[in-house]
C-alpha cells in the first residue's frame, strides 16, 4: 500500500466535502481531472462513477466504485480498469487540525493491458513513483486550498 498523509487546519466535515466530490479532483490532482456520477448525487456505498484522468498528451476515462463509505472519516473507491483502490481517511490531529491521508492500493493483479501501457512510458516509466508523488502533490494543494479560504 502507498500512501502519503498532511495535516490541514480544516475541520474534517469540509476536507469530507472536497475529497469525495469527484468532479472536482482535478482542482487539485495532477492527473485526475474530475468525475461523473452515475446514478448517484454524490458519495454512498456502492455508488458508481466515470474518473477522467489526464497525463501529458493521453486521456483515458476509468469505471469506479465506492466500496467504502463513512462521513466524513473514510471513503474509498475501485478502479475498474486498474484493478486499484484508492482511499481517504479523516483523522484528528495531535495538536488541532485534521490528519489527511490520500492511500492506494492493489486489490486485485493489474490488467495485462495496463501493464503494457505503463511499460511503454506513455504515462511515464516510473508510473508507482509518479502516483506517490501526485498523492503529495493532492494533499498539498488541499492544504493549501482549505487553508486559505477558510483564513
Amino acid at each position: 500500500m502507498d500512501e502519503a498523509t498532511v495535516v490541514i487546519n480544516a475541520e474534517p466535515a469540509a476536507i469530507w466535502a472536497l475529497v469525495t466530490d469527484i468532479t472536482r479532483m482535478g482542482e487539485w490532482s495532477p492527473e485526475a481531472r474530475g468525475g461523473r456520477w452515475l446514478g448517484a448525487r454524490g458519495p454512498v456505498q456502492g455508488a458508481r462513477f466515470i474518473g477522467f484522468n489526464r497525463h501529458g498528451l493521453m486521456w483515458w476515462a476509468t469505471r469506479c466504485t465506492v466500496i467504502e463509505c463513512d462521513p466524513p472519516r473514510r471513503f474509498a473507491f475501485q478502479v475498474a480498469e486498474s484493478g486499484m483502490t484508492w482511499g481517504w481517511r479523516l483523522d484528528p490531529a495531535d495538536d488541532g487540525g485534521t490528519q489527511v491521508t490520500q492511500w492506494r492500493e492493489h486489490t486485485r493483479p493489474t490488467p495485462l493491458l495496463i501493464k503494457a501501457i505503463q511499460r511503454s512510458g506513455i504515462i511515464g516509466r516510473e508510473r508507482e513513483q509518479l502516483m506517490v508523488d501526485g498523492m503529495h502533490r493532492t494533499l498539498g494543494a488541499l492544504k493549501v486550498h482549505l487553508e486559505t479560504t477558510a483564513a
